[in-house]
C-alpha cells in the first residue's frame, strides 16, 4: 500500500513539472519579443511605402518612399540601404534619386542593359548636388532621415524605379519579400509587405485626384539590441548641494581591454584621425568606455523656481554626431519654463502625462556634437518652476528616470549613489557644537580678563 502511494505521489509531481514546462513553453511562444518596443515612442517605425504609378510593356513603374515615423530616432550619415528579394525574375530598367549597390549579372541582355539585374537588389539614396534630371522629390540627401518630431518635413525619403519581367497587371505582379533595412548599421527588423488601399494624389491645384495603380507597404522596428551588443552611452549626476559627482557607472559601455591594444585611446593621443564612415567607435580610454556621456548637474535653488546644467560630451574618436538629439524622462518637465541654448518641445505618449521632453541643437550654433577633443561636448541648462505639491531635493527626486541619446537608452547611475541631501541632524549637532564652543571661548576671555 506504502509503495502504491509513494508511485501515485511521484506520477503526479512529475505530471505538474511536465505541465509547467508547458505552460511556460506556451507562455513563451504566444508573446511577441518586447526587444522592439519602446514606451517613450510606442507607435514609433519605418514605413516604406510602394506606389506603382503606371504599367509598362514588360512591367510597371513605382515610386518608393520611406517615411521615418520614428520621434527621436533618425537616420544619420551614411544614410540608410534597403534591400528586398525579388518574388519572380524581376530587373530594373532604370532609376531616378536612387541608385542599387551592385548592377548583378545581365549577360542575358543585348543591346539595353537593365540598371540591376540582382536578385537581392540594395538600393541607396543619391547625394546631394545631383543632377536634376536625375532627381524626384524628396530624393538625394544621402540617406539621411531627420527624426519625426526633430523635423516632420525632412523625414521622408523617395526614388523611383521602372521594373520588369514582373507583370503588367495587379494580379500578375508579385509582392518583392525579405525587406532588409540598414540605418546605416543593424537593429531594424522589417515586416513582410502587405497590400493595402491605393495611395491617393492630389494635384498642385487642388482640383483634381489621382491614385496609384496599386500599393503595399512594409513597416520596420527598431530594436538596441539587435543594433549593438553594448550601450552607447551612459548619465553621470553631481549636485550643488552636495561635493559627491556621481560617474558612469564602471564598465557601462564594455571594460577596457588591457590585453588589447588600440580597443581604446589616452586623452593625449590628440592626433588620432576619424576613420571616415567608421561606426565602429574609437573611444577615448574611460572607466565606463562609452561614447557619450550626459552629465546632469542640480546648478541653482531658487525660491520659485530651480536650474539645472545638461552637458553632453562625445568620446569617440571617430564620429561626428550630427543633428543629435537627447530625450529626457523627468516629472518636473510639465513645469519647464525655459531651454537656454538647446530647442525643446514635449513629447507625450501617454496624453496625460507631461513628463519626457526632445532637446536637441540649434542650427548652425550646436547641431553638431564634434568627435572627441576639446569641442566634443555641447551643453544647455534648464529652467524649472517649482509646484509645491510634488518638488523636493529628497530621494533623488530631481534626477531624471531615464535619458536616450540619438534614440538609444543610456546607462544611469543606480539610485544607492546618488547625491544625498546633507543631512539635518548632523547640521543640527554641528551648531550645537559650534554654539558650546563659543560659549567656553567666550566664557575663558571673560574669566581670563577678571
Amino acid at each position: 500500500m506504502a509503495n502504491l502511494l509513494l508511485f501515485i505521489t511521484r506520477s503526479f509531481f512529475k505530471l505538474c513539472s511536465f505541465s509547467l514546462l508547458i505552460l511556460f513553453l506556451i507562455s513563451c511562444s504566444s508573446f511577441p519579443s518586447t526587444e522592439a518596443y519602446d514606451p517613450l515612442d510606442p507607435n514609433g517605425n519605418i514605413t516604406i511605402k510602394w506606389d506603382i504609378m503606371s504599367w509598362t510593356s514588360d512591367g510597371y513603374v513605382a515610386v518608393v518612399t520611406i517615411y521615418n515615423f520614428q520621434q527621436y530616432r533618425h537616420v544619420q550619415a551614411p544614410g540608410w540601404k534597403l534591400g528586398w528579394t525579388w518574388a519572380k525574375k524581376e530587373v530594373i530598367w532604370s532609376m531616378m534619386g536612387g541608385e542599387t549597390t551592385e548592377q548583378g549579372d545581365c549577360s542575358r541582355f543585348k543591346g539595353n542593359i537593365p540598371h540591376c539585374c540582382n536578385k537581392h537588389p540594395t538600393v541607396v539614396d543619391l547625394l546631394p548636388g545631383t543632377p536634376y534630371n536625375q532627381q524626384i522629390a524628396n530624393c538625394c540627401k544621402g540617406g539621411v532621415l531627420n527624426s519625426w518630431a526633430q523635423d516632420p518635413a525632412t523625414a521622408a525619403s523617395s526614388f523611383q524605379l521602372s521594373v520588369g519581367q514582373s507583370g503588367t497587371t495587379n494580379k500578375t505582379v508579385r509582392v518583392p519579400v525579405n525587406f532588409t533595412l540598414k540605418a546605416p548599421g543593424p537593429g531594424y527588423t522589417c515586416g513582410p509587405a502587405k497590400i493595402v488601399k491605393p495611395s491617393r494624389f492630389v494635384t498642385p491645384d487642388g482640383r483634381r485626384e489621382t491614385q496609384a495603380m496599386m500599393t503595399w507597404n512594409v513597416t520596420c522596428t527598431y530594436s538596441q539590441f539587435l543594433a549593438q551588443e553594448t550601450p552607447s552611452c551612459c548619465v553621470s549626476f553631481s549636485s550643488f548641494y552636495n561635493d559627491t559627482i556621481v560617474p558612469c557607472s564602471k564598465c557601462a559601455c564594455g571594460c577596457q581591454n588591457t590585453s588589447q591594444p588600440g580597443s581604446c585611446v589616452e586623452s593625449k593621443a590628440s592626433h588620432i584621425a576619424p576613420v571616415v564612415n567608421s561606426y565602429t567607435p574609437l573611444v577615448r580610454c574611460t572607466s565606463h568606455m562609452c561614447p557619450v556621456r550626459v552629465h546632469w548637474h542640480i546648478k541653482l535653488n531658487y525660491k520659485e523656481y530651480w536650474r539645472v546644467k545638461i552637458t553632453i560630451t562625445n568620446f569617440n574618436y571617430n564620429m561626428n554626431y550630427t543633428q543629435w538629439n537627447l530625450v529626457v524622462q523627468h516629472p518636473n518637465f510639465d513645469n519647464l519654463t525655459q531651454s537656454f541654448s538647446f530647442n525643446y518641445k514635449s513629447i507625450t505618449p501617454y496624453t496625460a502625462i507631461n513628463d519626457t521632453a526632445m532637446l536637441w541643437g540649434i542650427k548652425f550654433y550646436n547641431d553638431m556634437l564634434l568627435e572627441a577633443g576639446p569641442l566634443g561636448n555641447v551643453q544647455s541648462e534648464l529652467l524649472f518652476r517649482k509646484d509645491k505639491a510634488t518638488f523636493t531635493f529628497e530621494e533623488g527626486w530631481a534626477f531624471p528616470r531615464r535619458i536616450y541619446f540619438n534614440g538609444d537608452n543610456c546607462v544611469m547611475p543606480t539610485p544607492n549613489v546618488y547625491p544625498g541631501l546633507p543631512n539635518a541632524s548632523s547640521h543640527q549637532l554641528t551648531s550645537a557644537l559650534g554654539l558650546l564652543v563659543t560659549l567656553l571661548v567666550a566664557m575663558a576671555l571673560l574669566f581670563g580678563h577678571a
